[in-house]
């Protein structure tokens, strides 16, 4: 598939509807954009054509150029065909961030598949619900998550390749993985695991490479407006959905973002990836964003203050997606141990509120901007940003992306507006936004309205330079450390333990800006709460996050009229309780 220009500033038809004023933009960004009509694939291809022997990827010093990585995505096509993948299949990775997990992400699009992208610390009743959605027919799985998977009864087992993540370091930090020292007992630990589940999708990939044909398969020519990605999300209501994220809106976002940091230069930037990829900021500002701008990707498993610092002695980065309590904990590793984070020029932020101190904070050590943004999966992420110029506002979202609309409207009737300074629910619309729910008509016709606008489920004030505050949340939906939590999936797993009668799960203010998740209990008769067994008990359920921090009996539950539980009231009383000391 040849390459294609991609042009991040040209101007779209004029088609949008009523837009905040230009004046509150940093200087060089567009109101509008031209969303390039190319897949995901041409944008790689790009990239190679522009950056080959510049570097893509760097893990823990190993570094992967743009050349060899277009060489590795065409070999890993080749095994993805071979094992029967076909244009629309799914193919699920279950993958923590790694040069593995990129090669596998391009190599899916390039075979004409549909990623699905997943967290590989879900257990294996977690992963069979996503599965029995989806119905993958192939996964690539990090070693430590095969088990999870092995355990699956499904109708239909995918095909599994397993990866070993260490196979990506340098060889000097291979070799000290496996020095009998505690140490590296427990990060080889951390990293890998011994599995007999499934084929080595490093050798499967490895020996494609070395039997590459002279004329290989060529890339799926594929539509932009094909489904490329798959992300499970609560929406606005809690069980997890698939959210059918197409090339377009994918690449509109890229490009939106490009357009949003004008002085970013291609071929000379270095983005840390201290996301993970498999969620969908992390995929758009770190991998996909990345490569859009030919820039170098500094990979980390997880987060770690420390391995960031150490890092940046190497390659510093200039560009670095995060969250407040990453911010906040590399500030603090730098005034414990020392470094210099001066490089970093820009740094985003999302998925929870933005405290103005440590905007100040991070902007004094590093003399770079902390902006926020908000988004949410269903606009590929991003749809709003505070821009890089004074007229920021450190504790708003800032203002819509280029070529992005907002509306705010009575929550019970979206057909009435509200003015500047009025809450209402936050309504999107833009190329960004996506195309519905996988199998799933119903729902997605409740979030998606008439003329492509998303109902969002957060309550906003705007003011009259156009800036928007997000003041309240219709959904239930909590967010801790950048993840998601849906309450009923909590709750399930609690009324199924004998000693829970009933519960509501609900997010509590956290000390770091996130949330903490909560459960407040009804017993069984004659049972006493034990929150350190409950605790044991959902960990061999769901991921560590969703486990609630804390646990409150209580009589009885707030419930409406036709037997609901009461959430909003669940919350209210928690906080006038924490209000009094109790």
């Amino acid at each position: 598939m040849p390459s294609a220009p991609i042009d991040a500033t040209a101007s779209e038809p004029d088609t949008l509807g009523a837009l905040p004023p230009l004046a509150g933009y940093g200087p060089g960004v567009p109101r509008k954009i031209q969303v390039p009509e190319v897949t995901l694939i041409e944008v790689l291809n790009a990239a190679s054509r522009d950056h080959g022997p510049k570097p893509a990827l760097d893990f823990f010093g190993r570094v992967t150029s743009y050349a060899d990585l277009r060489a590795q995505v065409t070999a890993a096509a080749q095994v993805l065909r071979d094992a029967g993948v076909t244009p629309g299949d799914r193919v699920a990775l279950l993958l923590p961030s790694c040069p593995q997990a990129v090669v596998a992400f391009y190599a899916v699009l390039e075979a004409g598949g549909v990623v699905v992208a997943q967290n590989p610390l879900y257990t294996s009743d977690e992963v069979r619900r996503l599965f029995l959605q989806h119905e993958a027919t192939v996964a690539v799985v990090w070693d430590k998550a095969a088990d999870a998977l092995a355990a699956l009864d499904l109708p239909a087992p995918p095909r599994v390749f397993t990866v070993d993540m260490s196979r990506a370091m340098p060889p000097l930090k291979r070799l000290a993985l496996r020095l009998p020292l505690a140490k590296a007992r427990a990060a080889r630990t951390a990293m890998t695991t011994t599995t007999r589940v499934g084929a080595s999708w490093d050798d499967a990939v490895r020996a494609a490479l070395r039997k590459a044909p002279s004329a290989p398969a060529p890339a799926h020519a594929g539509d932009p407006r094909d489904v490329a990605l798959l992300l499970f999300t609560g929406g606005t209501t809690g069980a997890p959905k698939a959210a059918m994220l197409t090339h377009r809106n994918l690449v509109a976002n890229v490009t939106q973002s490009r357009a949003w940091v004008p002085h970013l230069k291609e071929g000379e930037e270095v983005f840390y990836g201290v996301l993970p990829i498999f969620h969908a900021y992390g995929m758009s500002l770190c991998l996909l964003a990345s490569v859009r701008m030919g820039a170098c990707l500094v990979m980390f498993p997880r987060f770690d203050a420390d391995q960031v610092l150490d890092a940046m002695k190497r390659r510093p980065a200039t560009f670095l997606p995060g969250v407040p309590p990453i911010y906040a904990k590399l500030a603090d590793a730098v005034e414990k141990r020392g470094g210099d984070l001066s490089s970093i020029r820009v740094a985003l932020s999302g998925a929870m509120p933005l405290p103005p101190e440590l905007v100040e904070r991070w902007e004094k050590l590093t003399g770079g901007y902390l902006i926020e943004g908000y988004g949410m999966t269903e606009t590929a992420p991003i749809a709003l940003g505070n821009p890089l110029a004074p007229t920021r506002q450190p504790g708003s979202v800032g203002l819509p992306f280029p070529s992005t609309e907002i509306r705010l409207v009575d929550p019970e009737n979206p057909a009435v507006e509200r003015g500047p300074g009025e809450p209402g629910e936050l309504l999107i619309r833009g190329p960004q936004v996506f195309a519905g729910y996988w199998n799933n008509r119903e729902q997605t016709d409740e979030i998606l309205l008439p003329g492509g606008w998303l109902r969002t489920g957060d309550v906003a004030e705007m003011d009259e330079a156009g800036f928007v505050r997000i003041v309240d949340r219709i959904k239930d939906l909590i967010i801790t450390g950048g993840f998601n939590v849906y309450p009923s999936e909590v709750e399930d797993q609690l009324r199924e333990h004998p000693s829970v009668e009933d519960a509501a799960v609900i997010g509590v203010p956290g000390a770091d800006g996130s949330e903490d998740v909560h459960a407040a209990i009804v017993l069984s008769p004659g049972e006493d709460l034990d929150a350190e067994e409950l605790r044991a008990y959902l960990r061999q359920r769901m991921a560590g996050y969703k486990v609630p921090k804390s646990f409150q009996a209580v009589d009885d539950l707030p419930r409406s009229a036709v037997g609901k539980v009461l959430r909003k009231d669940v919350r209210a009383e928690v906080r006038g309780a924490e209000a009094q000391g109790a």
